[in-house]
């Protein structure tokens, strides 16, 4: 879900953090949830006066999302949670549970396959492409990391799976690890 305010002069402003004052209207993440909110208009019933919805406010909702995922997986990180590259991944996954296992969207689909069994029931997040986590994690690319459990976890996937709302892709998790589908 994705809060949202009406801001000076009635127009919509996206509040990912949750923190911005005035009345404050939820969505849930997805293109088509924005198509229909715009139809019904949603956010102007929500705000109980006229508003105006840029035009560009899904862009700026997945810009933003893409941006929080970053900077969490980012701390996650530098908090020693995550390992990164196929080996090092898949003896992470040999030595134990972790708290997801992250691809890059545009991975080998194959090595990927090789991975996804290994990780159990945690959920597999492949919202972001190579170039995308590699800005995360600050590297050129990134295809493979596991996230290990730790205080920063639960953000790093409530902030992902936002972004795959957004991007119409679900979170695989248990034992369906087929890759999401666009």
């Amino acid at each position: 879900m994705i809060r949202f305010v009406a801001g000076p002069g009635g127009v919509i402003v996206p509040d990912l953090a949750e923190k911005l004052p005035g009345r404050g209207m939820w969505l849930t993440a997805g293109p088509d949830h924005f198509t229909a909110a715009r139809k019904k208009r949603a956010f102007a019933r929500g705000a109980k006066a006229p508003v105006t919805v840029p035009d560009d406010l899904e862009d700026q909702v997945e810009t933003l999302l893409l941006r929080r995922a970053q900077d969490m997986l980012a701390l996650a990180r530098k908090a020693g949670l995550t390992h990164m590259g196929f080996d090092t991944v898949k003896g992470r996954l040999k030595a134990g549970p972790v708290a997801a296992l992250i691809e890059a969207s545009d991975g080998s689909e194959p090595q990927r396959a090789k991975l996804r069994p290994m990780a159990g029931d945690a959920p597999v997040l492949n919202a972001l492409d190579r170039q995308e986590l590699g800005l995360a994690f600050g590297r050129d690319n990134v295809i493979h990391a596991a996230l290990d459990a730790g205080g920063l976890t639960d953000q790093v996937l409530r902030e992902v799976s936002r972004l795959s709302a957004m991007r119409d892709l679900q979170v695989v998790a248990g034992a369906d690890k087929r890759p999401a589908t666009e």
